[in-house]
């Protein structure tokens, strides 16, 4: 095994060199063709293409590839200043930014250095178009890679704007094992400077392990802060993020939220906010105060420097309506300041909001790109509902079944063995209709303890069709079905219901989960299993079945037994 000094020196220098040597294609892709982009002054222009392309049938050929090599490590920090045991990337909580253009190609190098962990890293929100075996969840398209062992991911970057890498094995993305992922490309407003990604989490002083326990009880553990990326203060101890805006600039900001249990509200005082994409999605832009980020869910905004000087709080809070107690519920803050060398603590006053754990209005979000939705060749309802196992640990479930998946053989790895037989535990739908329309209707009733879920679909932008609180779906429910927003993850109203649309046009295996952290390992999913007979020449078999018995050979040497679904 390479030293940890080693290999992180080697990250640095290679894909340092890698971005630098790409920058040379970067100004062929978008500076050379129809349209020249700039931020300011031609935003929506990407050479050839453009902000109008239908990314889902053209994307650019850019020639470029990006190639990454990261490090999940052991350590421990003191990000709000007290310190714990954390699991990093390269070192770092959140660990480094991936970069690329609109249309590259993608390589990165995974390897465990962790103690007694396995791990995986999941692309959030890219669709893995023909690419499954590359999306990254435990126990669906991989085994866990074993302490000790690597693995490469190659994917192409066929989607813009901005989303997030983390672990997808038990709860560990909440330890620290997360970072940004940023994909170049055109936009619907213009910007003077772009900020970069903002990672809103809540925070722990014990580990995820540590705290399962009592999450697997049904009692959803109390959070002793936020940090916003990355920092916060506690008691007399950490730091505030910062940032400065040059006054008169219109400065990018895309926002991520990253928590376990924590549903944000996010704002800057004293400045509106334009919102331009949600998820990877790029929208009519709106204006707003306030901006309601669900779990797992990204939002790019731009923010108007149109305050003569000064310090301002930016924010957010904890939605009480769904997210876990927070000890700092009211004191997660970052600072704007319009000069830097400025120390004091702003005395601004926040912009007032409901708790309702609700998406943005369906009505805001309205796709640049505009696509309409057909009549479903196949439609599933599923009901939401929990049940306490024989060894007291609480468990979510769809239609009765709650999902568990074996890490020790992957869903995908079951497809390639055996193209009929899947475990009624596996939560499988089968979909082999070839560019098929499929709704799904997702019911939160009051089985369901009237909470509300971030609903997140690997493989595909999903059509949301319908969405309300404290209603009954019918079959009388109207559904949008002319340019309706188009995204990743959406929020499950409490005692409501979520309709969602996607065509089957992505072979492979795909989770859908919720994105509350515990609420997935308590076996809230389903697996989606897509025209199955075009799957195996997608796969590297040898590349997976070794990754597969290495993790086998790590179990029957430590004992490890899985103690949660698997995802």
């Amino acid at each position: 095994m390479r030293s940890t000094m080693l290999w992180t020196a080697l990250t640095t220098l290679v894909a340092s060199s890698l971005v630098s040597a790409a920058s040379v294609h970067k100004r062929h892709c978008h500076n050379i063709g129809k349209c020249n982009f700039h931020p300011s002054k031609s935003p929506k222009c990407w050479g050839d293409h453009s902000l109008s392309t239908n990314w889902y049938e053209e994307i650019p050929d850019t020639g470029v590839t990006r190639e990454y090599w990261l490090e999940i490590q052991n350590g421990t920090a003191a990000v709000d200043g007290v310190e714990r045991i954390v699991l990093t990337v390269n070192g770092s909580v959140p660990g480094p930014t991936i970069f690329a253009d609109w249309g590259d190609n993608v390589v990165v190098h995974v390897h465990n250095a962790l103690e007694n962990n396995g791990t995986s890293i999941h692309w959030h929100g890219l669709r893995q178009n023909h690419t499954t075996q590359n999306d990254g969840v435990a126990s669906v398209t991989q085994c866990p890679v074993a302490p000790g062992d690597s693995i490469t991911y190659r994917f192409r970057a066929e989607q813009y704007g901005h989303s997030w890498y983390h672990s997808h094995f038990a709860t560990q993305a909440w330890n620290g094992v997360f970072g940004g992922i940023l994909i170049n490309g055109p936009c619907s407003a213009p910007y003077d400077e772009d900020k970069g990604v903002l990672f809103l989490n809540d925070w722990f002083h014990n580990t995820t392990d540590f705290l399962w326990s009592t999450a697997a009880a049904g009692l959803p553990p109390t959070a002793q802060n936020g940090l916003i990326n990355g920092t916060n203060v506690y008691g007399d101890g950490g730091k505030r993020f910062e940032t400065t805006f040059a006054a008169g600039k219109r400065h990018r900001i895309r926002l991520v939220n990253g928590a376990i249990d924590t549903h944000y509200k996010f704002m800057i005082d004293n400045h509106k906010m334009k919102v331009i994409a949600a998820d990877l999605v790029p929208i009519e832009p709106y204006v707003t105060d306030v901006l309601s980020i669900g779990i797992g869910q990204r939002y790019d905004i731009i923010v108007e420097a149109d305050q003569d000087s000064g310090d301002f709080w930016l924010r957010a809070y904890p939605d009480m309506a769904c997210s876990a107690e927070n000890e700092m519920v009211d004191n997660i803050r970052g600072i704007v300041r319009y000069d830097a060398s400025s120390r004091r603590d702003p005395t601004t006053a926040a912009y007032s909001y409901t708790e309702d754990c609700l998406d943005e209005p369906m009505s805001k979000l309205v796709p640049y790109v505009p696509l309409d939705v057909d009549h479903p060749a196949t439609k599933k309802d599923f009901d939401l509902g929990y049940t306490v196992n024989t060894e007291g640990m609480f468990k979510w479930t769809l239609d009765g079944t709650d999902l568990f998946s074996d890490w020790g053989v992957p869903t995908l790895q079951q497809s390639l063995i055996d193209l009929s037989v899947f475990g009624t535990s596996s939560n499988v739908v089968e979909l082999n209709e070839k560019e098929a329309w499929v709704y799904f209707v997702i019911e939160n009733g009051l089985a369901a303890l009237g909470l509300s879920h971030p609903i997140h679909l690997h493989g595909h932008d999903f059509y949301v069709l319908a969405q309300e609180a404290n209603a009954n779906y019918t079959s009388a429910t109207p559904l949008q079905l002319k340019n309706p927003p188009r995204r990743d993850v959406a929020m499950l109203p409490a005692n409501g219901y979520l309709v969602i649309g996607f065509i089957t046009d992505n072979p492979g295996v795909w989770l859908m989960h919720c994105h509350i952290g515990w609420h997935a390992s308590q076996g809230f999913g389903l697996q989606v299993v897509e025209r199955e007979a075009e799957i195996p020449p997608l796969c590297d078999t040898s590349s997976m079945d070794s990754t597969c018995a290495k993790w086998q050979s790590y179990v029957a040497a430590k004992g490890i037994l899985q103690d949660d679904s698997g995802i």
